[in-house]
């Protein structure tokens, strides 16, 4: 069995990313499995080149120095060659209704992060390349959260037609949810989650912060008058924030770790040291990985011959199927 995650350099890895989902990638991943960088999806919306090119490395070297075997690991860019033809093919099997209904690009066309700018073809045509990612690898399993769960819903629509049409060359995935993470909000606004993205950094953990930065944005993080020490998310969500945030660190529920402490100041200063301490061995070999530009390139290049290696029979199948080849 196949699983595929990826993750988009849209900005920096936070701890959110790390605990939601990098570190249990890093503990559970299988050698059948595979994980990517999907630097192409970064284009969906205004960007930067060179910040795309950097965050990349910077995501590659953060999911490596994680624990994820190497060899599982790919950038999504590498494999152009093959997901190019691949989503053509998938766009001329796919109705415009499909991917009209696709409600990240009603989200995200609406975004005023981005007002005054056109909104992109690539952001309403992307759930195209994510089934292409996902079918290029033959994967069995896409664990994703509900507001991709619609993605993968397409892949397997795509991946039935064309095999019903032209034949047999898809495996259909199917969408699992991951056993529930860490639900990380923003230190400076816990009514929203924790972005990559954020204008405002002050309320994100970077994996790459300093370790005085991190104490210094949780010492900082929003809590509230009422001095009660409990796990209220609905009442508390600025304390609910930061008991989610230490009790994902130390593998606990909030709730577990809420009666060991007095005050909210006790509190903050544990979630600073916790998440300094979790952090401190990921962003020290990110740093090595990314000194050594040379050998990120040669890990990145192996899993990228892997991965590409995997689709290459698949992608000639299509092709031949379909007329092309």
């Amino acid at each position: 069995m196949t699983r595929l995650s990826g993750i988009t350099p849209s900005g920096h890895v936070h701890v959110g990313n790390y605990l939601g989902a990098v570190r249990r990638w890093a503990r559970e991943g299988g050698p059948d499995d595979l994980f990517f960088v999907s630097d192409l999806h970064g284009m969906t919306t205004p960007y930067h080149p060179q910040k795309l090119r950097s965050r990349t490395s910077e995501m590659l070297a953060v999911l490596i120095a994680s624990g994820i075997e190497p060899d599982t690991v790919f950038v999504q860019s590498d494999l152009l060659p093959q997901l190019g033809p691949l989503t053509w093919v998938l766009e001329c099997a796919c109705a415009f209704g499909e991917a009209a209904r696709m409600t990240q690009f009603k989200e995200k066309s609406t975004d005023r992060t981005h007002e005054g700018t056109p909104v992109r073809v690539g952001l309403f045509t992307y759930p195209v390349l994510m089934a292409a990612d996902i079918l290029l690898q033959g994967a069995d399993d896409v664990p994703v959260g509900e507001d991709q769960a619609q993605h993968v819903e397409l892949a397997r629509v795509l991946a039935r037609r064309f095999n019903s049409t032209y034949g047999e060359a898809f495996v259909v995935p199917r969408a699992t949810t991951p056993p529930a993470g860490a639900r990380i909000k923003d230190l400076t606004d816990p009514t929203r989650k924790m972005d990559k993205s954020a204008r405002d950094a002050a309320g994100v953990l970077f994996v790459m912060d300093e370790p005085d930065l991190l104490r210094r944005k949780v010492k900082r993080a929003v809590t509230d008058s009422l001095g009660r020490l409990e796990y209220r998310p609905d009442e508390q969500p600025g304390l609910a924030n930061l008991l989610e945030i230490l009790g994902g660190c130390l593998g606990k529920s909030p709730r577990e770790v809420v009666g060991g402490y007095s005050t909210y100041g006790e509190v903050k200063d544990a979630v600073a040291e916790a998440v300094v301490e979790e952090l401190r061995p990921v962003r020290e070999r990110t740093r090595q990985l990314l000194a050594d530009p040379a050998e990120l390139d040669r890990i990145r290049a192996v899993g990228g011959a892997r991965a590409a290696e995997r689709g290459a029979h698949r992608l000639s199948t299509v092709l031949r199927l379909a007329g092309v080849a």
